[in-house]
């Protein structure tokens, strides 16, 4: 296996550490930050917009839920230096999902320190070596550059536009995606460049 990257899996309760970051189901600890999070406009736009704290309450609860019943849901975000909550990245279908996903929200400041590229290249490892899925999707509002950005480095690329499912679906959003060989080489260009 070649995860750059040490996993402990047990089937519920996954944990992936990268060189900064560290990838555990979510707590009802990470409440105050996730709330942040979702209460700055800018950071919470493209992820279901501003929402109140007993509203992200329920998201942690949801993502929890998920990996008790599917064994699929985003992962909390660590910050090893800090321990800090720095936002959820990881794998997501949730019923009526375009696709087999791997997204990533960030608390703003943590923004331009390169860990949702970070988090989303562990991310991905896993669904495509623990998870086995075939193909990974990124879905993207069209005017989300940042989030387009990362999708790039990842290496996948525009596959079309997908409409949401309810209750957001008036929302048409860019679908940017790989399959898992594409990984492979996308993976490898992207280790290679770190170590330079």
């Amino acid at each position: 296996m070649r995860i750059p990257y040490r996993m402990n899996i047990n089937s519920k309760r996954p944990r992936l550490e990268t060189e900064r970051l560290l990838l555990r189901v979510p707590a009802l600890e990470d409440l105050e930050r996730w709330s942040e999070m979702m209460a700055d406009e800018n950071a919470a736009r493209f992820i279901g917009g501003v929402s109140p704290k007993p509203v992200v309450w329920r998201m942690i609860t949801q993502m929890v839920g998920a990996w008790e019943l599917t064994g699929v849901s985003m992962f909390s975000v660590i910050e090893k230096a800090t321990g800090q909550w720095v936002g959820r990245v990881g794998p997501w279908q949730p019923y009526a999902w375009p696709g087999t996903e791997v997204g990533w929200g960030l608390h703003p400041d943590a923004w331009g320190k390169g860990y949702a590229l970070e988090a989303a290249v562990a991310s991905i490892d896993y669904v495509f070596d623990v998870l086995g899925w075939a193909k990974v999707i990124h879905l993207v509002n069209p005017a989300n550059v940042r989030s387009r950005r990362v999708a790039e480095r990842l290496g996948s690329t525009l596959q079309g536009q997908a409409r949401m499912p309810a209750p957001f679906d008036f929302e048409v959003t860019d679908v940017w995606g790989q399959s898992r060989d594409e990984w492979r080489a996308n993976s490898d260009r992207l280790r290679s460049t770190r170590r330079e």
